[in-house]
């Protein structure tokens, strides 16, 4: 059950809190040497003598050194010069273009009880008349978050330049994992020591985007999915900022980060208040720990996942691109409908003059030189989806316009621009809306509700394509990222109100903007515009250490890839869509039937364990060999798992070296045996008929019904050997408890 207790030693000089959540495994302690901000001086497993925490601000103070000031830099969860922080400055404040040099007194520390356990502080600084009020919870996932506000006492206006928060780590925690990327190719991981001075990952186009690191990771040298203990940041804003490790000479390790605002995006009047988003921290013992406190938490936000199957989708982009009929698409949503789709989703050039990516944008009006009033209608076409028993959905682009658009034409103050006489760079013939601005915001919202209505809409896919650069509201004279990332939340939060049971993705030209800001409000992100499945490999699973499975949409698409030209088998392309929320984005109308067959095999396989995926343990191997994957969800009570196998490209060892399968009861014992699409492997030639995914020259001993049974120990010690497979080729199999 979790607990907050406050501790105090004899003088009363030093105020400790401890914290824990001992069914998360973990712990939290703060100490207030002498009124001063609070410093983390314990994160990790929960304690069994908390009481000694009052001793930590003792134990780790650092002494006085030689040609340094009075006071060696200590961090407190907001480091200032008064403090002697003199490493990166995590807060600016300016009054008439003045720097305002704060030093917090605190004045009040308040506890709070119960499932999320949290210490508030409120403190002062009476002279520079700025007040702060700094929380930190403990969530029943075991994540640890923290925010501040800035109050403004004084009658003269307080500029908000920068609140960064930060987590201070051990100092053993010495390397640095985060993702790197572009557009097709996401979450691409990248390692780097943590050396003296400050690594900073800097976002400023309105997004993440697709470079972004979902995560800010530091351990050990060489911590992997299974091992090593890790602390990991995350800043919970879809709008512009950063995240950072910095490393002084005198002090321990700081992860963190904030919300980056540009000049005068923020100016508080007299008692106004600016309050920063949560800061997210999250300690584990290797990343799968990690990932599985983010994707409980997550969960707790939707909790209608757990008992609402997530429903296959089809959606058109890739099958159709503007090419858009009644027809056609009514063809498409019957090949669907028989294999297995739930939810039909029609893309981009359904309205205005949409018929490529130059104009219509922002005239969300039906065209009707495409579907027309009477029976070849856009409603037409959602009342047959609705028909065959599929939900219907619809694409929208709501932040962006074309100035070749009736919007644009009639309203040019309605977009983002720096001065009145020029706009921002374009991207994608694109320009982004000023919803700061009430009519503009009232615009796009009275669109889409009035649409959801009268189509009977059930999913939004809301893509997100252009940078959002030099964002100046001629409304509010003033940058409006902040603001403009405020709106879009209340828009996914007010449709979603209107029309209970509405569901809407977050799409941004693929992973553009994937961060628990946005992750609150919508309902599944779209992991990657790329649908090739080898790049997909490392693109879901670095994707999975803050998305849960079900809500991260994986698509089966074509072969050869739109986005690659890399020719795939169909078995590869199923494999890699298996193990999140799973969609087609495939022309099924040009496949021969016995590829729809098996395409309907796999749909039902998923369907029998989707259930585990919104509810499970995603877990990720460390394989020793990078020409493999072994990726897997473990079901809630560890009764079963499954597993999949993927051979990226061609291996040192030969053949496939051992697995080992992680997430399971290492004191029960497990059957494994491959699912029933993968059971005939072939040898190293093809009969016409099936496709060879071995170059195995012998069968695979237990790869047959019966399987072998193991313990769970076993099973994640020594492992157990899959099959030998050419390049780009993946299985799965599964773990039943007996």
């Amino acid at each position: 059950m979790a607990r907050i207790v406050a501790l105090s030693n004899e003088s009363a000089a030093v105020v400790a809190v401890y914290a824990e959540q001992p069914e998360a495994g973990v712990a939290f302690a703060l100490a207030f040497p002498e009124g001063e901000l609070p410093r983390l001086v314990y994160w990790g497993r929960p304690m069994t003598h908390p009481e000694t925490v009052v001793d930590a601000a003792d134990a780790l103070r650092p002494q006085r050194v030689s040609g340094a000031l009075d006071y060696t830099p200590w961090p407190s969860v907001l480091p200032t010069q008064a403090e002697a922080w003199i490493g990166e400055p995590r807060l600016a404040l300016r009054r008439d273009g003045v720097e305002v040099f704060c030093r917090f007194t605190v004045t009040d520390i308040t506890l709070t009880e119960g499932d999320r356990p949290a210490v508030t502080v409120t403190a002062e600084d009476a002279e520079q008349q700025v007040a702060l009020t700094w929380t930190m919870e403990l969530d029943p996932s075991g994540l640890l978050r923290q925010r501040a506000a800035i109050r403004n006492l004084a009658y003269g206006e307080l500029e908000i330049g920068k609140v960064e928060l930060g987590f201070a780590v051990p100092g053993w925690a010495t390397e640095i994992l985060t993702t790197t990327g572009h557009h097709l190719r996401e979450r691409s991981p990248q390692r780097q020591p943590l050396t003296i001075g400050r690594f900073q990952r800097t976002y400023v186009a309105g997004r993440p985007d697709f470079d972004a690191s979902l995560l800010l990771t530091v351990g050990a040298p060489g911590f992997g999915f299974e091992h090593g203990e890790v602390y990991s940041t995350h800043v919970a804003w879809s709008g512009n900022s950063l995240l950072s490790a910095e490393r002084l000479p005198y002090t321990q390790p700081v992860i963190g980060g904030g919300e980056i605002l540009f000049g005068g995006e923020v100016t508080l009047p007299h008692d106004g208040a600016y309050e920063t988003p949560w800061v997210y921290g999250a300690y584990g013992d290797g990343l799968n720990e990690v990932a599985s406190r983010f994707h409980r938490y997550v969960r707790s936000c939707h909790p209608e996942m757990a008992i609402k199957p997530r429903p296959v989708i089809l959606n058109t982009w890739e099958a159709v691109y503007f090419d858009q009929n009644y027809d056609t698409l009514v063809a498409l949503a019957d090949k669907a409908a028989d294999s297995g789709v739930e939810r039909f989703v029609v893309d981009d050039g359904w309205f205005g003059s949409r018929r490529d990516d130059t104009s219509g944008l922002g005239d969300w009006q039906i065209a009707q030189s495409v579907w027309p009033e009477g029976p070849k209608s856009l409603k037409a076409l959602a009342d047959y989806v609705h028909g065959k028993g599929m939900q219907f959905g619809l694409w929208f682009e709501p932040e962006m316009v074309n100035p070749d658009s009736e919007m644009f034409r009639n309203h040019p103050d309605w977009v983002l621009k720096p001065t009145a006489n020029r706009l921002p760079m374009q991207g994608r013939c694109q320009q982004v809306v000023d919803l700061t601005n009430p009519e503009a915001y009232d615009y796009v919202y009275d669109c889409m509700d009035k649409l959801v209505e009268e189509l009977g809409i059930d999913y939004i896919k809301w893509d997100h394509n252009k940078l959002v650069t030099e964002a100046f509201s001629p409304e509010n004279a003033r940058p409006a990222v902040h603001e403009q990332t405020l709106a879009v939340y209340r828009i996914f939060r007010d449709l979603k109100a209107a029309h209970p049971g509405l569901e809407i993705e977050s799409c941004s030209s693929g992973g553009g903007r994937v961060d628990l800001g946005i992750l609150e409000v919508a309902d599944r992100i779209w992991a990657s515009d790329c649908v090739d499945p080898v790049e997909r490999a490392d693109i879901q699973r670095y994707t999975s250490l803050l998305v849960p499975p079900e809500m991260i949409g994986e698509h089966v698409g074509a072969s050869p890839a739109h986005s690659t030209h890399r020719s795939t088998s169909q078995e590869m392309r199923m494999a890699m869509a298996f193990f999140g929320h799973m969609g087609i984005e495939w022309n099924l109308l040009k496949e021969p039937q016995g590829d729809l067959d098996k395409l309907g095999v796999w749909v039902a396989e998923y369907k029998r364990h989707r259930a585990d995926f919104a509810t499970g343990t995603v877990v990720h191997g460390d394989e020793g060999d990078p020409a493999v994957r072994l990726d897997g969800v473990v079901s809630a009570d560890k009764a079963r798992a499954v597993y999949r196998f993927t051979q990226l490209t061609t291996s040192q060892t030969y053949p496939a070296a051992p697995v080992r399968l992680p997430g399971l009861d290492p004191d029960a014992v497990y059957r494994v045996t491959p699912l029933d699409m993968n059971r005939e492997l072939k040898l190293n030639v093809t009969d016409g008929q099936s496709l060879d995914i071995t170059n195995g020259q012998s069968p695979l001993g237990w790869w047959n019904d019966d399987g072998v049974c193991l313990t769970g120990r076993a099973l994640q010690t020594y492992g157990i050997r899959p099959p030998s497979l050419h390049p780009a080729q993946a299985v799965l199999f599964t773990a039943v408890r007996q």
